[in-house]
C-alpha cells in the first residue's frame, strides 16, 4: 500500500496536467476534498472551474455528475424522485445528480433559494432524506460549487446558512501571458482532460481523510485558531456579522489537512496564517462604511493575523 503522505501530492501533480499554472489553487481544493469538506469558487466564466472538478474525479477514478442550477431547477432534480412501477406495483426511487463523488454545482445562486437547500442536507450530513427515507450518499462526497461575481442580474444570493456549509472559498484567477500560451499549446490536439488518468483510488480517498484527522494539533494552535476566528466578532466599526464556531472547526480541519499535505503529523501556525483568508473571506459581512472606505475581507483578515499574537 502507498504512504498516504504521497496521495494528495500525486493527485495535485495529475491534476496539473490538465490546470495549468493554478497549483496553490489545486491544493487548496485537495485540501478541501481530504478535509472532507466542500469549496465555493467564485470567479468569471472560462478560467477552467468545471475542467478543474472534472479532472479531480478523474484522478481518483470517482464518479462524477454536474448541475447545472437554473431559476426553474426543482429540488428533485437534485436528489432524485420515486416513480411508481406499474409492473411491480412498488415506486422505484431515481437517484438525483447529487448520488456522486465529485459535485459540480455550476452557478448555484442561479436557481431559487428552495432549491439551493436542497444540497444543505446532502453538503452537511451526506445523506438526503426522500419520501421518509435516507439514503446515504458515496463516499467520498465533495461538492465544488461555482458563482460569477460579476453577473447579478437573475440570482438569487446564497443564504448565510449554506454559504457557512463550505470549507473555503476560493477564486481561480486569470492567467499569466505564458500560462495561456501553455494551455492553447496543450490544446493544440486534444484536451489534456480525455487522456488523463487516475492516480489513486476512492479507497485512498477514504483512508486519507481518516489520517487528516488524527494529525496532532497542539492545545496552543487550537487557543490561536479560536483568537483568530473570535477576534472577527470583535470589530462592530468594521464588520457587521463575523464568522461563528463552525469557521474554527473549519480552520482546524484544513489546518490538519495542509499539515499532512506537506507530509507533516503535526499543525504549525503558518498553517493556520495561510488558510485563514479562504476559510473566512465569505463568513465575514463587513459594514457599509467599511466597504465605502474600500476595506475588503482580505484586509480584514491581515488585520486580525497582526493583531492576535502567534503562538511559539
Amino acid at each position: 500500500m502507498p504512504d498516504l503522505h504521497d496521495i494528495p501530492q500525486k493527485l495535485i501533480n495529475n491534476i496539473s496536467k490538465v490546470i495549468v499554472g493554478k497549483r496553490d489553487v489545486i491544493e487548496l481544493v485537495v485540501v478541501g476534498l481530504i478535509s472532507n469538506g466542500h469549496v465555493l469558487l467564485e470567479d468569471v466564466p472560462g478560467l477552467g472551474k468545471t475542467m478543474l472538478s472534472r479532472a479531480l474525479a478523474k484522478s481518483i477514478a470517482g464518479k462524477f455528475k454536474r448541475i447545472q442550477f437554473t431559476p426553474d431547477l426543482l429540488p428533485s432534480d437534485i436528489t432524485g424522485v420515486s416513480i411508481y412501477n406499474q409492473k411491480s406495483g412498488e415506486f422505484e426511487f431515481n437517484e438525483g445528480p447529487v448520488f456522486a463523488n465529485i459535485v459540480l454545482a455550476d452557478e448555484i445562486n442561479r436557481t431559487t433559494p428552495r432549491t439551493q437547500s436542497a444540497l444543505l442536507e446532502a453538503m452537511q450530513e451526506f445523506r438526503i432524506t426522500i419520501d421518509g427515507n435516507v439514503r446515504e450518499l458515496p463516499m467520498p462526497f465533495f461538492v465544488i460549487a461555482t458563482e460569477n461575481p460579476i453577473e447579478f442580474h437573475g440570482t438569487y444570493p446564497l443564504p448565510e446558512s449554506q454559504v457557512d456549509r463550505f470549507l473555503m472559498q476560493l477564486a481561480v484567477g486569470y492567467p499569466s501571458n505564458q500560462e495561456e500560451t501553455n494551455i492553447l499549446t496543450r490544446n493544440l490536439k486534444d484536451s489534456p482532460l480525455e487522456t488523463l488518468q487516475s492516480v489513486v483510488s476512492i479507497q485512498d480517498i477514504i483512508e486519507v481523510q481518516k489520517a487528516v484527522t488524527a494529525v496532532h494539533i497542539d492545545q496552543k494552535i487550537v487557543d490561536y485558531i479560536v483568537q483568530t476566528v473570535s477576534s472577527s466578532r470583535n470589530m462592530p466599526g468594521d464588520i457587521k456579522l463575523g464568522a461563528s464556531p463552525r469557521a474554527s472547526l473549519a480552520l482546524m480541519r484544513t489546518s490538519r489537512a495542509l499539515a499532512f499535505l506537506d507530509k507533516r503529523d503535526y499543525v504549525i501556525p503558518d498553517d493556520v496564517k495561510n488558510l485563514a483568508y479562504p476559510v473566512l473571506k465569505h463568513r465575514l459581512i463587513l459594514q457599509p462604511r467599511s466597504i465605502v472606505r474600500g476595506l475588503t475581507a482580505k484586509d480584514i483578515v491581515n488585520h486580525i493575523l497582526k493583531k492576535v499574537s502567534v503562538p511559539v
